[in-house]
């Protein structure tokens, strides 16, 4: 064998240099959605940016995130108000972490006492009607807290996990501290309490532990179900099915307004998740969950039909 001729190493790095340049110039030459699908198979995520043009409400707060996108866009004065039932997200939340369920199970049963059957229909509130002494199991009560959004099964659940509905509310102010849910107190599991209060980005928080739990993602996904001894129970979400929603809870009371914690998909994949908060706050219960449900769906279907540009976390 002949020996091979010494190159100066100056001319590896030069052929080193034009081969990179090559490499780069091929990934440019690419088109738009080859160089986005490389950029997402190395962790550049899609963004979404508030450049203008996103369809927030007209009055009170909200926020939003693409998940994976590292960013949080913000509207309005994020002050505490009264959120109302999206407390039963914490609720659910905090039931979860102590007593987990694998997707599919039931849980537990659950002895319904005399309190949570004698609240049932009392002062106005949103309950349903249960017998004392039935046993549901912990997948059924969640449906029950969840979807008619019943306080009387957020107080049981509370006396149930903690021993109190003041012992619960500790370990929801905890969890929310864990969360860091600075500008979040909440003063019962129902959200019957107007002190209860929060802001959209705390709320967005909580939203982005919630939908990771699956039995949580599953039951805020659901539109109806039938509860033994309950019958038939429909999600208060409206939204569900349309413009791409998951999920998540409504809230709606005179000194809240409406509210909504929502999750959209944008893909197959990917989701949105935001809160709007505070609409149409001292009218009707009924005139501000319409106002947040019209509110959410424009921002949307906005934010859906932008288009979504390239960016690292952050």
């Amino acid at each position: 064998m002949f020996p091979l001729p010494s190159v100066p190493r100056r001319t590896w790095t030069a052929v080193g240099a034009l081969l990179l340049l090559a490499a780069l110039t091929a990934l440019v030459a690419l088109p738009r959605t080859d160089r986005d699908a490389s950029a997402r198979q190395h962790g550049a995520p899609t963004e979404i940016t508030d450049g203008g043009g996103i369809p927030w409400p007209g009055e009170g707060q909200a926020t939003v995130t693409l998940e994976g996108s590292g960013q949080v866009l913000t509207h309005g004065a994020q002050r505490p108000v009264p959120i109302a039932s999206l407390t039963k997200v914490m609720t659910a939340y905090v039931v979860l972490t102590g007593h987990p369920l694998r997707p599919g199970e039931e849980g537990p049963r659950i002895e319904v006492d005399p309190q949570a059957a004698h609240e049932a229909g009392v002062g106005g509130e949103s309950t349903v009607v249960v017998t004392p002494g039935d046993r549901r199991t912990e997948r059924e009560l969640l449906h029950l807290l969840l979807l008619p959004s019943a306080n009387n099964i957020a107080r049981l659940l509370a006396r149930w996990d903690a021993g109190s509905e003041e012992a619960f509310v500790r370990k929801m102010q905890r969890a929310a501290r864990d969360l860091g849910m600075r500008d979040t107190t909440y003063t019962d599991a129902s959200g019957i309490e107007p002190t209860t209060t929060s802001t959209a980005a705390d709320q967005l928080k909580l939203a982005r532990e919630a939908m990771r739990l699956p039995v949580l993602r599953d039951i805020v996904a659901t539109r109806e179900t039938t509860v033994p001894g309950v019958g038939r129970v429909a999600n208060g979400n409206t939204l569900l099915g349309t413009s791409g929603v998951v999920g998540l809870k409504t809230g709606s009371s005179t000194p809240a307004g409406g509210n909504l914690l929502w999750a959209a998909k944008t893909d197959g994949t990917r989701l949105l998740l935001g809160a709007v908060l505070h609409q149409r706050a001292n009218t009707t219960p009924a005139e501000g969950l319409t106002a947040a449900l019209e509110a959410s769906r424009t921002l949307i279907d906005g934010l859906r039909a932008r288009p979504r540009t390239q960016g690292s976390e952050g």
